[in-house]
């Protein structure tokens, strides 16, 4: 299968997760707990069952892994991991910077990735295959050039969302940025890939909160590794640290 043909499928696979989530946004939806405490909506199971419902029509044979239905695994050796709805809290108090999320990985390492932020208008591509590329709204993005920490825009969904080694080690790097901004989920990823943050830094994340990340940053010319510089992989315990330039990165990981 074609990376073209991968790429055209992804977006239909996001235009049709936004179908099935609009009707759902500041609409008073239900909100259920799961068993680790995190909220679930019917929005949520309906965007990963849309895009559940493609896949296995037109790639029967690859395994699929999402947030809210688990693993099902193929045969082809190619992974589709769905976050239907990054930022579920958000999206239950309405807040229109919730996105879904959604990577194809081969031989371990995410190739494609998708942000879909229905809500705003904004569509994020990645693609590592060949020459790295990333594009928003269809325009070629970069990151920007930052010669420091100091002078760096940091973002991170919350503060509280570390473990208490986890936070002393945001802290050190908090500490050092120009401007630290807290909220955004899946968007701060976005707006780095596009130059307007540069730093990222989160801990507990899952394959699906990260996957579909990967190839968007990568493609932009960015990094994003876990918290010891190492490139993240299924296995990775869920420190992620994103940046848009080399030294902002490589000082951070220096305070970490």
């Amino acid at each position: 299968m074609s990376i073209e043909a991968d790429i055209i499928l992804i977006q239909r696979l996001a235009a049709a997760a936004d179908r099935a989530v609009a009707p759902y946004f500041r609409a008073q939806t239900p909100v259920e707990q799961k068993a680790d405490q995190s909220p679930v909506t019917a929005a949520d199971r309906a965007a990963e069952t849309a895009i559940r419902t493609i896949l296995g029509t037109d790639r029967p044979t690859d395994g699929i892994y999402g947030e809210e239905y688990g693993i099902s695994r193929g045969q082809s050796g190619r992974l589709w991991v769905i976050d239907p709805i990054d930022g579920t809290r958000g999206f239950i108090a309405g807040r229109p910077l919730y996105g879904t999320l959604i990577a194809l990985i081969e031989d371990g390492r995410p190739i494609l990735g998708l942000i879909s932020a229905g809500a705003a208008g904004d569509r994020w591509l990645g693609c590592t295959v060949g020459q790295p590329r990333a594009v928003l709204n269809g325009k070629p993005i970069r990151t920007r050039s930052c010669s420091g920490l100091s002078l760096a825009r940091a973002g991170s969904t919350h503060p509280l969302a570390f473990s208490a080694a986890g936070h002393a080690a945001f802290q050190r790097v908090g500490r050092s940025v120009a401007d630290m901004l807290f909220g955004g989920d899946c968007h701060n990823y976005g707006l780095l890939a596009a130059g307007q943050l540069d730093l990222v830094m989160e801990e507990n994340l899952k394959p699906y909160d990260w996957a579909a990340l990967v190839p968007v940053i990568e493609g932009a010319g960015g990094l994003i590794t876990d918290w010891k510089g190492k490139p993240l992989t299924l296995a990775s315990e869920g420190r992620v640290l994103a940046a848009g330039d080399a030294r902002v990165h490589a000082e951070a990981m220096e305070r970490i």
